[in-house]
């Protein structure tokens, strides 16, 4: 378990990925190195979870992992959820393990969730309206949020633009319109007591994220997918006033580096009472590992 006390930082938005060569025949290797060009990453396959979790340690900074399955929408076969839990366990000073399930899985869907939460300490779930081809407020999705609400577990959705398939032909077939955060309001206001984080600046829809959270107790938003240079400047004036308590340090990674995104986070400005929220306590409360 992670002992909060010894960390700098938690990061609350990073992938994980499997070996090369996983996804040979369909795909998702071209589609991760144009990604690693799109975000100027030194690979051009992902680390694994093992050297994710060599890289954090050395950083001495936790950080929440998860896969995405999207399989349905996408073709690109998923990386199961138990694996990463199991590696996430090996590594559990510095790990901490979300799952991904396609909603569209429906009844066979909720009873893997169940059995992940129970059997495998799943703490959260990432879903991706853009790559799993869904509208968040669509009542197919509602029995997967009632486990989620259930159980105590965080929803953490994609929102805004994706590197995922940009400047690919056709955007690779994704459709943006699905990230739009104030569909998710819809889920914020059916699920009160759902944790529910927006992930990303979402750009071009920044303002209708902040008026989100603002408004329903139970939505948070993570900073991952940015450099914090390029954050505009209505998310640093909420990032300093009345969203300080709700905003969380996630990096992205592999697509972006913790330690980059916070030597870029020092030079903006951001008051210094707030910053350890920001980069901690505020998911450290969230994830219940502090009060």
């Amino acid at each position: 378990m992670v002992d909060i006390s010894k960390v700098r930082a938690i990061d609350i938005h990073t992938h994980a990925e499997e070996p090369c060569g996983c996804h040979a025949d369909d795909g998702y290797d071209d589609l991760q190195s144009t990604m690693a060009k799109y975000f100027g990453a030194p690979w051009s396959h992902p680390p694994t979870v093992p050297e994710t979790a060599h890289h954090y340690r050395e950083q001495n900074i936790a950080a929440v992992i998860f896969p995405v399955d999207a399989e349905r929408e996408t073709g690109y076969r998923r990386y199961k959820n138990e694996e990463v839990a199991e590696l996430a366990a090996e590594n559990a000073d510095v790990l901490i393990p979300f799952a991904s399930i396609d909603p569209w899985k429906g009844k066979m869907g909720v009873r893997e969730a169940r059995r992940l939460i129970r059997d495998f300490g799943i703490k959260g779930f990432k879903f991706h309206p853009t790559m799993q081809g869904f509208w968040p407020n669509d009542r197919m999705a509602y029995p997967l949020y009632e486990v989620l609400e259930e159980e105590g577990c965080i929803a953490l959705f994609h929102t805004g633009q994706t590197g995922v398939g940009s400047g690919m032909p056709g955007g690779n077939g994704m459709r943006l319109k699905y990230s739009n955060p104030m569909v998710i309001d819809d889920v914020a206001v059916d699920f009160p007591g759902l944790k529910i984080i927006l992930a990303h600046p979402s750009f071009p829809w920044q303002e209708e994220a902040l008026s989100v959270a603002q408004h329903k107790p139970n939505v948070y938003i993570d900073l991952s997918g940015w450099s914090p240079k390029y954050f505009p400047p209505i998310l640093v004036k909420y990032c300093n006033s009345i969203l300080k308590k709700k905003v969380l340090f996630g990096s992205d990674w592999p697509m972006i580096t913790p330690e980059r995104w916070l030597n870029d986070f020092e030079k903006i400005d951001i008051k210094d009472e707030i910053r350890p929220d920001i980069i901690k306590n505020n998911a450290a409360r969230l994830l219940g590992l502090m009060d």
